[in-house]
């Protein structure tokens, strides 16, 4: 059964910069192995977004996406070794404050990854909160 441990939150003042892991574990990964890791996030009174998704097929990026409001200042990327995934945030807002989660399904793609339901496996989440 796969795990995901989540790290790197905090606070910071508008403009600063933090970095999210997501390392998973329970599984083997393998030249074949198929997993999408995403970053979601959920504001007090607001509904659950996505922020960023990675598809990756024997730890070659197939897919890589980023939602519109985060564009510009943030980056996802994978450690394959690891295998862990991160969430470097620049520029960050005071609308970025929320309750990151890290999600994990076998497959995703272009018509799903920002959806929360394609997604079995969730992190405990980690608040990141920005001052102004």
């Amino acid at each position: 059964q796969v795990q995901l441990m989540e790290s790197g939150g905090g606070s910071v003042q508008a403009g600063g910069s933090l970095r999210l892991s997501c390392a998973a574990s329970g599984y083997t990964q393998t030249v074949q192995t198929r997993q999408c890791m995403a970053f979601f996030r959920q504001a007090p009174g607001k509904e659950r977004e996505v922020v960023a998704s990675l598809y990756t097929v024997g730890g070659q990026t197939a897919l890589s996406k980023l939602s519109d409001s985060v564009k510009g200042r943030f980056t996802i990327s994978q450690d394959s070794a690891k295998p862990t995934v991160y969430l470097q945030m620049a520029n960050l807002k005071s609308e970025d404050t929320a309750v990151y989660y890290c999600a994990w399904n076998e497959y995703c793609g272009s018509s799903n990854w920002y959806l929360s339901r394609t997604y079995n496996t969730w992190g405990q989440g980690t608040q990141v909160t920005v001052s102004s």
